[in-house]
C-alpha cells in the first residue's frame, strides 16, 4: 500500500508530496522547495524515514511546483517525469520567476516524458498517469486504485479549480478533464490537490460551486 505524505512550500504555499511504499520506495511530486529550511525538511523527511527515491514527478510545470526540481534531482540521482506538453512551460519557469520576485535555477537534464495510461513503479505499487490539461496546456494526475489517492495538482482543489488565465490555460478544457477524467473516479477518492487541503471525489461532485 502507498503512503502519501504532504509538505507545504514556498510563498506561493504549494503542496509537495512524497508518496512512498512500506519497503521504502518512494516518488516526490512537485517539488516546490524554495528555501534552505524547506530543502532540509524534505530531506530529512526521506532520510530519517530510510525512504529511497525512485523518482521525481511534476503534475504541471508552473513555477511554484518546480522550483525544487533542479536540486532534489541532483541530490538523489533522479531524472524528471514530466508530459511532453508541459516541456515549453517548464522552460519558461524562470522567466515567471523572475517576473514574482522568486529568481531561482532550472532544472536542466534529461527529461522523461509521460503519457496517458502509463503506470509509474513505486516498489512494485502502481500510480496511473491520467492526463487532465485545463489548468495548463498538458497537466497530469497520479492515481492510486488500490488506496484511493489521487494527486490532482492544480486541476481540482477543495471547492475550487485550477485557474485558467495562464498561458496555455482553458476553462472549457479544464472542466472536461474533471467531469471526464476525475469524477468518474469512486466518490471515496481522496484528492490531495497542489493547493490547500485535501478532499474527496465525491465532496467535489456534490459542492463545488464550479462544477454542481
Amino acid at each position: 500500500m502507498l503512503n502519501i505524505r504532504q509538505f507545504t512550500f514556498n510563498p506561493v504555499q504549494e503542496n509537495t508530496y512524497v508518496i512512498f511504499d512500506e519497503k521504502g520506495a518512494c516518488a516526490i511530486v512537485d517539488p516546490g522547495c524554495y528555501f534552505d529550511y524547506e530543502y532540509k525538511e524534505l530531506t530529512e523527511f526521506i532520510d530519517s524515514n530510510k525512504l529511497v527515491p525512485k523518482c521525481l514527478l511534476n503534475t504541471h510545470c508552473h513555477l511554484d511546483h518546480v522550483f525544487g526540481n533542479k536540486k532534489i534531482a541532483e541530490i538523489y540521482s533522479l531524472t524528471l517525469q514530466i508530459h511532453r506538453g508541459e516541456k515549453p512551460v517548464l522552460d519558461f519557469a524562470p522567466v515567471s520567476g523572475k517576473s514574482w520576485g522568486l529568481p531561482f535555477e532550472n532544472y536542466d537534464g534529461d527529461l522523461i516524458f509521460l503519457e496517458e495510461g502509463d503506470q509509474i513503479d513505486i516498489g512494485g505499487e502502481q500510480l496511473q498517469v491520467i492526463l487532465t490539461p485545463g489548468h495548463s496546456p498538458a497537466s497530469i494526475s497520479f492515481y492510486h486504485a488500490p488506496s484511493k489517492s489521487l494527486v490532482s495538482g492544480d486541476v481540482l482543489f477543495h471547492s475550487g479549480i485550477g485557474r485558467t488565465d495562464l498561458p496555455g490555460g482553458d476553462f472549457d478544457t479544464l472542466i472536461a478533464s474533471i467531469t471526464n477524467k476525475l469524477f468518474i473516479l469512486p466518490d471515496d477518492v481522496k484528492v490531495h490537490p497542489g493547493h490547500g487541503p485535501s478532499t474527496t471525489i465525491g465532496h467535489e461532485k456534490r459542492h463545488n460551486p464550479f462544477l454542481v
